[in-house]
């Protein structure tokens, strides 16, 4: 050990607070709150002709942190460069290492998969030099995504609209968005039927079921309605009987641990959180939360990660807790061990908690919401990845009339395994389980009671959703674990895309945007290019690579696109189509259309400057207005007090300025899908982060619930405001008015006493309407007319 403190800096004051816990006295931990240099924003800050040389400067603002650290780095024995184990990580490690001027005999590196103190530990005594390869890979990234960007982007600006964007990976993931919405608007239903046949024993009250229409000895498929009408014309001519019986056991085996893929995919589905708001959680779970008792723990490993891979004490961790918990059975024969795909760095273990005996509801108390529900879900993920199979017992039936085979099946659990901890979400929406079915056997003659046609079409290819388009970007190898989430933060933020639920559909700019490229640079939006591109950086990572002539040979083929592209539209202008939507102008009467200002987008009348009538985005919510029936919708204003934005809800017949058809119905409740199961009117629930109980707001049913036990602020706008009165209302309960009936008669003395000296002065038989004069909204000025009238009287 150095006789002088050693220094450790790591990226965020949280890592720190939890680190410097674990190494103790020896030790000074600082934090560089993330990068502490990169490329200028007023210019390229790239050196192309020079070989690509970056030209890395300080972050404004930063001055202070950076003093504190050279001071630090000065007076230190070693300097131990902490920060996060990715590429970013290493590359931020070299620019401190490099701002800070720290020597090499006093740099060592050292990276946390986990911050617990077995870990940190041991990491800090077997540390490493900075990698370069790895600084190397980072610094093709970030000067790749410049140079398209900062030449890119203001040709987008020229041509089309100023504020756009353009880079490697958000284009293509934009292009995904819109071509599937060109797949959806070209799709043509197909009919087809199906037939149910209701079957039952011949002997009475011994079982019933239902059975679909399979085909005869391949499965048929009726297109129209007279094939169906063809199958049930047989059918009723014949008799049914139960031709096979086959039962079985299904094993169904667990999901493996997260990646930052599937976290995010996961999160999206079972929690409705964003890719961008579950990597904040996570990075708070990773960092450390103090938890009673013990200070500071880091819960989860690192998660940024693509690999699969759990470490040996994880797993015997997982197997004595499985057996303590649960049971031998619920341990499957062999430890589970999962394999990652080919194309992952496998740089770090999945993700997964750093200490399995840590259940989520033991630790409850110390989380926020948020970090509880996710950590209880990474927590369960991993525990279920290393627990048994679930075994069901299935069954399933054929029944055949006339050459024709009906089919029906069922499966029942027979042993939970994992799915006693976990189970897996989906993106689609799961077919409705079918009933039991009775003990039948084969050449058992069955009763027909009733066959049922229907007639149904094929349906389009569903919209991504943020979970859907981040599988698909990681099954087409475009991006890496850290790129996901602000990819789909900056196409939605561009308004190249929008959320409409949870699916996500392209706006004409981003159709606009995506069309230029595809026409112009090809290679940018191109999947296969940008995930060859992926690899190449790989290959820079693993050193097998110059990371300037992965620069070079991309820039050539670019810079010759951009110029042709010059060329090709001087002096065009491209046009973005107007978005018409469903809300009608009530001055004029056309479709309003989505217009973008300083501030975001906002309806507008197309008929300007003729009408200029123009209102805040509309957006539908589930449930009907509890006082006419229309539409509720969400919509924000601003507070002319405070300038905040606030988020309210009302029937869409709110601005009508036909009186006769007005409702005044507005609330901060938010409207759920759900209806009240007594009186069937439309439920609301608190707004706010978290899980919220939705109630019942109809005063005449049974189910309803008083604003009082409602949780949540108490917040009760006057129904008859105008939605900028509204803003008023919008601000904290704190600043509302109390009535003045409610204050006492000492209140007012008192209040009376300390506004002005000349109420101290009245007699007493005088106070009691000196009191009342003052508790007027012009107190002060009222009390100064009392004296002077006093002094009259005098």
């Amino acid at each position: 050990m150095a006789n002088k403190t050693d220094l450790v800096i790591v990226e965020s004051p949280s890592k720190a607070k939890t680190i410097g816990k674990y190494l103790g006295p020896g030790y000074e931990v600082k934090a560089s709150m993330g990068h502490v240099r990169d490329l200028p924003k007023s210019k390229l800050g790239v050196d192309i002709e020079g070989g690509f040389a970056p030209d890395y400067q300080p972050i404004k603002g930063k001055e202070d942190v950076i003093g504190d650290l050279k001071k630090a780095a000065k007076k230190s024995g070693r300097v131990y460069l902490a920060t996060d184990p990715d590429r970013e990580g290493e590359a931020i490690s070299w620019h401190l290492k490099e701002l800070l001027g720290i020597p090499d005999d006093k740099t060592y590196r050292v990276t946390f998969n986990e911050i617990t103190k077995k870990v940190v530990n041991d990491s800090i005594a077997a540390p490493r030099a900075i990698d370069q390869d790895l600084v190397n890979a980072q610094q093709a990234r970030r000067i790749l995504d410049r140079i398209v960007g900062y030449q890119l982007s203001p040709l987008l600006w020229r041509k089309i609209r100023r504020g756009l964007s353009a880079g490697r990976v958000q284009s293509v993931a934009t292009r995904l968005v819109v071509e599937r919405e060109e797949e959806i608007r070209a799709f043509q239903p197909q009919e087809y039927w199906s037939i149910e046949a209701a079957l039952a024993r011949v002997a009475p009250n011994l079982g019933s079921f239902k059975a679909q229409f399979y085909g005869r000895e391949k499965k048929m498929e009726l297109h129209s309605a007279a094939q169906a009408q063809a199958v049930v014309d047989a059918v009723e001519q014949g008799d049914f009987s139960v031709s096979r019986v086959k039962r079985q056991e299904k094993n169904r085996q667990p999901a493996p641990p997260f990646t930052t893929s599937t976290l995010q995919q996961e999160a999206s589905r079972k929690l409705n959180m964003t890719p961008a708001r579950t990597m904040s959680i996570a990075q708070q779970l990773y960092e450390g939360i103090d938890i009673s008792g013990e200070g500071a723990v880091g819960l989860i490993t690192y998660m940024r990660t693509d690999s699969l891979r759990l470490s040996e004490e994880a797993l015997a961790a997982a197997k004595d807790f499985i057996h303590h918990r649960y049971g031998p059975e619920y341990y499957p024969p062999a430890t589970r061990h999962f394999k990652t795909k080919g194309s992952a760095q496998d740089a770090h273990e999945a993700i997964r908690p750093s200490d399995v005996t840590l259940t989520p509801e033991d630790i409850k108390k110390d989380l926020t919401g948020e970090q509880y529900r996710l950590y209880k879900l990474i927590w369960s993920r991993f525990l279920a990845c290393q627990m048994a199979n679930a075994v069901y017992d299935s069954l399933s039936i054929e029944v055949e009339n006339s050459g024709y085979t009906f089919r029906a099946s069922h499966s029942s659990l027979k042993f939970s395994g994992f799915t006693a901890v976990y189970e897996e979400g989906k993106d689609e929406e799961e077919e409705e389980r079918s009933s039991p079915l009775p003990d039948l056997k084969e050449g058992e003659a069955l009763d027909s009671q009733g066959l049922t046609q229907s007639q149904h079409f094929t349906q389009p290819p569903a919209r991504y959703s943020e979970a859907s388009l981040i599988r698909a970007l990681e099954e087409k190898g475009i991006g890496r674990p850290s790129t996901y989430a602000p990819t789909i933060s900056t196409i939605l933020n561009r308004y190249y895309v929008v959320k409409e639920g949870k699916a996500l559909r392209p706006t004409p700019l981003g159709e606009v945007v995506t069309g230029l490229m595809k026409d112009k640079f090809q290679d940018i939006v191109d999947p296969t290019f940008t995930a060859q591109m992926e690899e190449k950086l790989d290959e820079v990572e693993e050193g097998k690579t110059d990371w300037k002539k992965v620069l070079s040979d991309f820039y050539q083929d670019f810079e010759k696109e951009l110029t042709r592209a010059e060329k090709e539209l001087d002096g065009e202008r491209i046009k973005v189509p107007d978005e018409v939507s469903e809300e009608i102008c009530p001055q004029c009467g056309r479709n309003l259309v989505v217009k973008m200002g300083r501030f975001g987008q906002f309806l507008a009348c197309p008929g300007w400057p003729e009408c200029d009538f123009t209102m805040p985005m509309v957006i539908e919510m589930p449930g009907k207005c509890p006082k006419c029936g229309g539409r509720l919708l969400k919509r924000t204003g601003k507070s002319r007090t405070t300038g905040k934005q606030y988020t309210f809800y009302c029937c869409e017949r709110c601005s009508s300025r036909d009186e006769a058809n007005k409702c005044d119905f507005r609330t901060w409740d938010v409207p759920v899908k759900d209806n009240c199961p007594v009186c069937g009117q439309t439920m609301f629930k608190k707004a706010g982060r978290g899980a919220k109980k939705p109630f019942c707001i109809n005063e005449s049913c049974s189910n309803f619930t008083p604003e009082d036990k409602r949780g949540g602020w108490q917040r009760k706008p006057a129904a008859a405001k105008t939605e900028d009165a509204a803003a008023e209302s919008a601000e904290a309960p704190k600043t509302a008015k109390k009535p003045a009936a409610k204050k006492t008669a000492a209140t007012k003395k008192t209040t009376t006493a300390k506004k002005t000296a000349a109420a101290k002065k009245t007699t007493t038989s005088k106070k009691t309407t000196a009191a009342k004069k003052a508790t007027t909204a012009k107190k002060t000025t009222a009390a100064k007319k009392t004296t002077t009238a006093k002094k009259t009287e005098e």
